[in-house]
């Protein structure tokens, strides 16, 4: 081969090959970067984008169904620190969850059931993603629960891939609060 023809051929392979690294990664939250948009529906078809709870700090937990008590002591302190002890308001912070339903082996109707449940103990919202299409959107892990704290303008401000630590707990109940109060 031509020194030429493989110089081009060189070229294109690595244009090629870091094309693909970077649409593999372009999606993938980080700390400080803006959260692409999504789209669910809850229990009863109704539709819900990041935009439904619009000028609010937002929590998403998404969760696998098999993994459904891995973050419990976390959202209880936060259930607390807003219902309770009123150290974040309700009315500037919102926590919804997301079932990662492609990940479990349980059943759409089951899923329905244990998301009901959660919804009603929380007080909250749960959507259905049935395709796993936020897993990939975000790049969160698989068979996981993950917990992504966003600001006003949806930028991730935290990012739990698995359980959040005990010691990150109240650390993170202090950025919700600081955030709530951020306009």
């Amino acid at each position: 081969m031509k020194p030429m023809k493989r110089l081009s051929l060189t070229i294109l392979i690595l244009l090629l090959a870091v094309t693909y690294g970077y649409c593999q990664t372009a999606g993938k939250l980080e700390v400080g970067k803006k959260a692409p948009d999504w789209m669910f529906l809850d229990a009863d078809k109704k539709q819900f984008t990041m935009n439904s709870w619009a000028d609010r700090v937002l929590q998403v937990n998404y969760v696998d169904p098999d993994e459904e008590n891995l973050n419990e002591a976390y959202n209880e302190a936060v259930d607390k620190a807003v219902k309770t002890d009123k150290r974040i308001d309700s009315t500037q912070f919102k926590g919804i969850g997301i079932v990662d339903c492609k990940s479990t082996w349980k059943p759409n109707y089951l899923i329905r059931i244990i998301a009901g449940n959660k919804a009603k103990k929380y007080k909250t919202v749960i959507l259905f993603d049935y395709d796993a299409t936020l897993q990939k959107l975000w790049g969160l892990p698989s068979d996981s629960y993950s917990v992504v704290i966003l600001d006003r303008n949806r930028i991730v401000r935290a990012l739990y891939k698995g359980k959040v630590p005990d010691g990150e707990i109240e650390k993170t109940i202090q950025l919700i609060i600081q955030l709530t109060k951020e306009k």
